[in-house]
C-alpha cells in the first residue's frame, strides 16, 4: 500500500487508550523523503518526529502542515539548529542537554516544550533519567527558564515477556498521573513504536511514535549522522 493508504488505515483503526484519552500519532520520519512525509501529512498525520539534526535541517523548508518533534538522541552542540523550529523535544535525557536547551531558548526568546526521557528498562544502551529520579527531574526542569515540561517519553526494552512489558508501561502511567497532580499542564506519555504501540496504548500511553508501519521498512544502507 502507499503511504497515504497506510496512514489512512492506521488512523481509522487507532483506538483511544485505556483511560479513554485520544492518542496522538507522531510519524517517525527517519530516512524518509520529503515527498513521503508530505504524503503522510496530507493523509492526516499532524505531527512528525525527526531522529537526526542533519535530516531535520535538510528537509525543514520542504515540509509543512505538521508539528515538528525531535525524538532522537540530541547532542548539545546541535541544539542551536533546532531552537524555535521544534514544537516538542521528546528526548530530554540528561541535565547537560536541559542546560543547553534552556540557554538557547532564553537567548532566542522562546519557550521550548520538552518530554523527560525515562530509562524505564534500566538499559545501559539507552539514555534517560532513572525512574526513581524522573519526577524530581520533571519538577526541576519545569521550573527552569525557557523550558516547559509536557510529560514523559520512554522506550520499552526488547523482551518476549509481555507481562513484564505491560508492567513497565503501567509503571510509567502511574508516574505520569502522579506528576500531573503536581504539574497539571503536562499532556503526554509518549510510549509505543511500530512493534509495541498496541500494548502501550492498552496500558495508558497517549502518544506513539510510528515509522515502519506508515512508511515501510527503512533502507539502512545509507549512513546517517547522529543528532
Amino acid at each position: 500500500m502507499s503511504v497515504r493508504e497506510n496512514v489512512t488505515k492506521f488512523l481509522s483503526e487507532m483506538p483511544r487508550n485505556a483511560f479513554g484519552e485520544q492518542v496522538k500519532l507522531v510519524a517517525a520520519v527517519k530516512m524518509q523523503t520529503a515527498e513521503a512525509i508530505n504524503e503522510a501529512i496530507a493523509a492526516g498525520v499532524e505531527a512528525i518526529g525527526d531522529n537526526h539534526v542533519q535530516e531535520f535541517r535538510e528537509k525543514y523548508d520542504r515540509i509543512a502542515g505538521a508539528e515538528r518533534h525531535f525524538i532522537g538522541h540530541l547532542q548539545t552542540n546541535k541544539v542551536k539548529y533546532l531552537i524555535g523550529k521544534t514544537d516538542l523535544y521528546q528526548s530530554l535525557d540528561r541535565p547537560e542537554l536541559a542546560e543547553e536547551l534552556s540557554r538557547r531558548s532564553v537567548r532566542a526568546g522562546v519557550a521550548s516544550s520538552v518530554l523527560v526521557q525515562v530509562n524505564i528498562g534500566c538499559e545501559e544502551s539507552k539514555g534517560g533519567y532513572a525512574f526513581e529520579e524522573a519526577m524530581d527531574a520533571a519538577q526541576a526542569l519545569d521550573g527552569t527558564e525557557g523550558l516547559l515540561v509536557k510529560g514523559y517519553m520512554a522506550m520499552l526494552p526488547i523482551s518476549e515477556d509481555e507481562g513484564y512489558l505491560r508492567a513497565l508501561v503501567q509503571k510509567m502511567r502511574s508516574l505520569y498521573d502522579e506528576t500531573k497532580r503536581v504539574l497539571p499542564h503536562i499532556e503526554y506519555l509518549s510510549m509505543g513504536m511500530s512493534g509495541d504501540w498496541k500494548l502501550c496504548v492498552e496500558n495508558g500511553s497517549n502518544m506513539i511514535r510510528i515509522g515502519t508501519t506508515l512508511f515501510g521498512a527503512r533502507d539502512y544502507s545509507q549512513k546517517q549522522t547522529q543528532g
